[in-house]
């Protein structure tokens, strides 16, 4: 495990600009960078990278956070692999630390069985290049497909021996283990090797790892199987994983374009040949995690197919699921019996580039003419043309897109657009409608989370510092709490809120947006001085005030970050922005870098580096917390002793026409509340209706 040590020095190193710099080509503007966005598609730049705050925001996507976060959003690594990622761009050498047994266990596995991979990586080539079988059969093969010695032994390319247990007897004499030899599909279960007599192409994970092989039989036996391939493993997860996704990820970023192919020999030819974006599925179907890997990169794919009709046909049914995330797809129909391979030796690298940039065409316009092509005269069959066509259109969820593909549809098969677009319509709303449902099951999944025990975070204890009362509290009754006190509901967490990747209420309610202010004064000034002498700390002026009413906050993150800032002040550490910035609950984080990064901006210091303009009567906005506290902690207590007043009202109107003692009480306590709400409101100049 890496030492915390080691950690805090790659923290500490980490500069955003170097590391979003590597994956995203950005500009100077100001005092900030700015890029296109790496997380979703755009043509104007709403990247932002704040060098000062060592962090990135886009106010497209509301994707945010620090170098780390943002290498493991966008190179889906894990934090440890992050860490290492960075610690070798900047040459820190890593101090290792003891971990648990457990912990300790399930790394060794994951280590044990990388290395198992890359032994037999290793033996499978060795077989290729120093055996007599290997030179004569292997190497013919590979050198017929036209891959150069390079080639091969840069894509891992081997060969396995005819012996049945060749491999897994030579594997074990080396002293690795039998039985991870079988969970890793190398061994059976009889002690025979699993690959036999196969030309074998190694399988990697986006970081260059080896995660699996598929073994190619030479043998003419129509019986035997063409391609076997590993079975899934603790590495090896088949529908998160692309052959060549680790050669081909910064030329499908560079080129803002994948192309994925069906075979292993496609992708290597084509590699080989200076087509360097290309991949293929590794023998399955594509899959949701396939090609959200694939948008990490780049929203645009094409895809390559042979002269083959019913395969096409079967192939294009699974791509409503890449319409559904929301890619660009293009269907590119090589000439009859030619494969990517066989065309591209046939015609060369210019020529065949030049076809499939000629030869490209939408996804649904090429479905569209292929399937009017099957159906020709026959009105049942172009009846269920249409719908098909219409329910790949409503996977689009851009509403502009689905209204040009339906135009242009309704010309192509000659029928009104309106009532292609009634059609449409009907299949949107059926979508959304199984959308709801399984976003309510999800719901339902958090909220039995959230109200287990188990998961629920604790609040840190009570301060005990030397603060004044809170005059929040002052001249109150103290025989009884204030009415309603300690019973406002919780907030339920939503989507949808007015932060980007932040959970926000649907609805605004109660005083979400005061509790929000506090919140981002706390996150973004709580350790600044209000006073020359630097004795009392924005955090400590707030905290002082409404520590009573912590509990009663309507919105739980607000309350957590209110909460845990405090907490800091109860063990006398300081407040600043990496606490909050590099939080170990994401939400804080995220919350955050959206205070960090407001969507209007700050003040530009050309205002004053060029034109000479300074503010006269006030400190610049991001410097003046004093002042910023102060309104925000008013307009903060005039919600709450509004809300107290109306709580008030309504336990006055509740009461028997007897209980006078009780009235009287609670007309003073009104009385008092709404002295404190006039003298509030005309601090602030507002007006209370």
């Amino acid at each position: 495990m890496i030492s915390e040590k080691s950690k805090q020095q790659i923290i500490d190193t980490a500069r955003v600009e170097d590391i979003v710099g590597d994956f995203v080509t950005l500009k100077r503007r100001g005092a900030n960078l700015q890029g296109l966005c790496p997380f979703h598609n755009e043509k104007t730049p709403s990247f932002n990278v704040n060098p000062a705050r060592n962090i990135y925001k886009c106010f497209g996507c509301g994707e945010g956070g620090d170098p780390i976060s943002f290498l493991m959003n966008y190179e889906q690594l894990s934090f440890p692999d992050a860490l290492r990622y960075i610690a070798k761009k900047y040459g820190i050498e890593i101090e290792e630390t003891a971990i648990s047994a457990e912990a300790m266990q399930e790394k060794q596995l994951v280590d044990s069985l990388y290395i198992i991979t890359e032994y037999a990586k290793n033996y499978y080539q060795k077989q290729l290049f120093d055996t007599d079988a290997g030179k004569s059969v292997g190497l013919s093969y590979f050198k017929s497909r036209g891959f150069r010695e390079e080639t091969i032994r840069k894509w891992g390319l081997g060969i396995t021996p005819a012996k049945k247990d060749g491999f897994t007897k030579a594997a074990t004499d080396a002293g690795y283990n039998l039985e991870l030899l079988r969970q890793l599909g190398l061994t059976n279960k009889y002690d025979s090797d699993f690959f036999r007599e196969r030309v074998m192409f190694t399988i990697r994970n986006l970081s260059g790892k080896i995660i699996a092989f598929a073994g190619r039989t030479l043998s003419k036996d129509k019986k035997t199987p063409k391609y076997i391939n590993s079975p899934e493993t603790d590495i090896y997860v088949k529908n998160k994983a692309l052959f060549g996704i680790h050669f081909a990820k910064k030329t499908v970023r560079s080129e803002d374009e994948c192309i994925m192919v069906e075979g292993y020999t496609d992708v290597i030819s084509l590699h080989q040949a200076g087509i360097e974006n290309v991949v293929a599925s590794s023998g399955t179907s594509l899959t949701v995690g396939q090609i959200n890997l694939i948008k990490r990169y780049t929203p645009n794919m094409k895809i390559l197919y042979d002269g083959d009709a019913a395969g096409i046909k079967a192939a294009l049914r699974g791509l409503d699921l890449v319409l559904e995330q929301d890619m660009n797809v293009k269907v590119v129909l090589l000439p009859d019996g030619e494969d990517p391979d066989s065309y591209l030796r046939k015609s060369g690298t210019a020529e065949f580039k030049k076809y499939i940039a000629e030869q490209a065409k939408d996804f649904i316009f090429f479905k569209t003419d292929l399937l009017l092509d099957e159906a020709g005269n026959d009105p049942v069959k172009k009846a269920a043309l249409v719908q098909d066509i219409v329910g790949s259109i409503a996977r689009i969820p851009d509403q502009i897109k689905r209204s040009f593909y339906t135009k242009e549809c309704a010309r192509v098969m000659d029928l009104p657009e309106k009532m292609l677009t009634e059609e449409v319509a009907k299949a949107v709303h059926a979508v959304l409608q199984q959308r709801k449902k399984e976003a309510e099951r999800e719901e339902r999944r958090r909220q039995n989370l959230r109200q287990n025990p188990a998961h629920q975070s604790q609040s840190p204890p009570s301060f005990t510092g030397s603060f004044p009362s809170a005059p929040f509290s002052d001249g109150f009754p103290t025989e009884e709490p204030f009415p309603g006190e300690g019973e406002m509901p919780p907030y339920p967490d939503a989507p949808g809120g007015d932060m980007p990747g932040v959970s926000q209420p649907t609805t605004v309610r109660g005083d979400t947006f005061q509790e929000k202010d506090i919140a981002r004064i706390l996150v973004c000034g709580g350790g600044k001085t209000l006073e020359k002498d630097g004795k009392v700390t924005v955090a400590q002026f707030i905290l002082q005030e409404i520590q009573d009413v912590l509990d009663n906050f309507d919105h739980p993150l607000y309350a957590k970050v209110a909460k845990e800032t405090l907490q800091l002040l109860v063990d006398k550490k300081e407040v600043n922005d990496d606490f909050f910035l590099r939080h170990k609950d994401e939400e804080i984080q995220q919350f955050a870098v959206n205070c960090y990064s407001p969507t209007y901006g700050t003040m530009s210091p050309g205002w004053y580096e060029k034109f000479e303009i300074i503010l006269n009567t006030q400190k610049v906005p991001e410097e003046n917390f004093k002042k910023d506290s102060e309104e925000g902690l008013k307009r903060f207590k005039l919600k709450k002793v509004i809300k107290m007043c109306a709580d008030n009202q309504q336990r006055m109107k509740e009461l028997d026409k007897g209980e006078v003692k009780k009235l009287i009480k609670l007309l003073k306590v009104q009385e008092k509340l709404l002295s404190m709400r006039n003298a509030l409101a005309e601090e602030l100049g507002t007006v209370v209706l």
